[in-house]
């Protein structure tokens, strides 16, 4: 029988998250109100019944091994398991991953002893719904050794994205990574009768989707060199010697790596039909069960939001925006476009007098703060009667003394205090 393990690619730094990863691994980040992005392609993997799953990163993975620690666990039986390896030193390999090719080569020595007949590389910084039990069929069909997923985009998508041109049997006839805007790629246009007809519009193209299947001995040979990524050199190393087959996916997939498309995509959620559902009862994603109460509303006006359980929020206006766990917001406030992560506990009384002799708000939105076009990260206080995206002000991309500003995005960083009145 097949064994396959799933490879979580957890990324580097996170610069382009940042401030979001000034603490935290990229996989870490907060999403949708109670979830965290590595939630997205762990559950995938499970849902398609590959549960033995490692998860490599190597910076601030703290939060990371608490969150996977508290949330999937199985049962003797299952032989299931999601593990963190983060970079290690060791007799043969002193330094960082020096990209995803190298990461997966520096822990094939966790990988051998589970003697897997096939290698799942997702990315863990992706949103979408992929059935990678089917793509794993086509792969086994396909009598090919590897299995690169694309979807569909448009020529201006193209130019930033690895694109595949394939024939009519889904064969890789050329890999080109990044061509540019101006490069003449026309020879790469998806093959007339192969395009799904609810993705056409001008998306012409197949980009990878950092989404492979490997046969385990085609893995252990792609590796025994100094490449160190799989798009820019394995990929087409491989296709220079061998048939490579491509998995044709037609559903809505974003990549997340940027406050812009994290803050874009959140907010998305909340609209009447979101291009990626949670509520597929079939294909769950799995979180952390926190056993918070329900959330509580009281003489609230909500548009388009979502809030996650365990909230407080008395007499304000939230519309378009995502409430996360443990949110206490005050009465009279008001929010429009924000993405709040919450909270990770309840102040005391004790804790919230002590704050007070501080002179420091409490954990949660202040009564008649309004806040616009921002993200509000875990834990921040934010005081009475602020004014966030509201008033009319220059507003550069920069780090400022309280807070971000990121693609013209207003960010409030982790344990963030923002006094009584303050105008940002």
């Amino acid at each position: 029988m097949a064994k396959v393990l799933s490879i979580v690619l957890g990324g580097g730094k996170g610069t382009r998250l940042f401030p979001l990863t000034k603490d935290r691994a990229k996989p870490a980040v907060p999403f949708g109100g109670k979830y965290r992005i590595v939630d997205i392609p762990i559950s995938n993997c499970i849902n398609a019944g590959f549960n033995q799953i490692y998860i490599l990163t190597q910076f601030n993975s703290a939060s990371l091994h608490l969150h996977i620690a508290h949330t999937y666990t199985f049962d003797s039986f299952s032989h299931g398991y999601v593990e963190i390896l983060a970079a290690e030193q060791t007799l043969v390999h002193s330094g960082w991953f020096e990209g995803t090719a190298d990461a997966v080569r520096k822990n094939l020595v966790h990988f051998r002893p589970q003697s897997p007949t096939h290698y799942l590389i997702v990315s863990g910084d992706q949103l979408y719904r992929m059935d990678l039990a089917d793509m794993f069929r086509k792969h086994v069909e396909s009598g090919c050794s590897l299995t690169i997923a694309g979807t569909t985009v448009d020529r201006a998508s193209a130019s930033s994205l690895g694109i595949m041109a394939i024939d009519k049997k889904t064969r890789i006839a050329s890999f080109m990574e990044k061509p540019g805007p101006t490069k003449d790629i026309s020879e790469f246009k998806i093959p007339q009768e192969l395009r799904p007809e609810r993705r056409s519009g001008g998306k012409d193209y197949l980009a990878n989707m950092g989404i492979y299947i490997f046969d385990a001995a085609l893995m252990e040979r792609s590796l025994t060199n100094d490449f160190n990524d799989f798009g820019k050199e394995i990929i087409p190393d491989i296709l220079s010697k061998q048939s490579v087959n491509a998995y044709l996916f037609n559903g809505y997939w974003e990549d997340i790596g940027t406050i812009k498309s994290f803050y874009e995509a959140n907010l998305d959620l909340t609209s009447i039909n979101p291009q990626f559902n949670f509520y597929e009862e079939d294909l769950p994603i799995y979180t952390h069960k926190r056993n918070l109460p329900a959330s509580k509303l009281n003489y609230c006006t909500l548009n388009q939001a979502l809030t996650a359980e365990g909230c407080i929020i008395t007499n304000a206006s939230i519309s378009r925006s995502i409430v996360g766990v443990r949110t206490v917001i005050e009465s009279g406030a008001s929010l429009d476009g924000v993405v709040c992560m919450g909270a990770d506990y309840y102040e005391t009384s004790e804790q919230r007098a002590e704050s007070r002799v501080l002179g420091r708000p409490d954990v949660g939105i202040g009564q008649g703060s309004i806040v616009k076009g921002a993200i509000i990260d875990k834990n921040a206080r934010i005081g009475q009667n602020c004014r966030i995206g509201i008033d009319s002000m220059e507003r550069s991309d920069g780090e400022f003394p309280l807070h971000y500003v990121v693609d013209g995005i207003i960010v409030i960083p982790k344990n963030a205090v923002i006094p009584e009145g303050t105008a940002i």
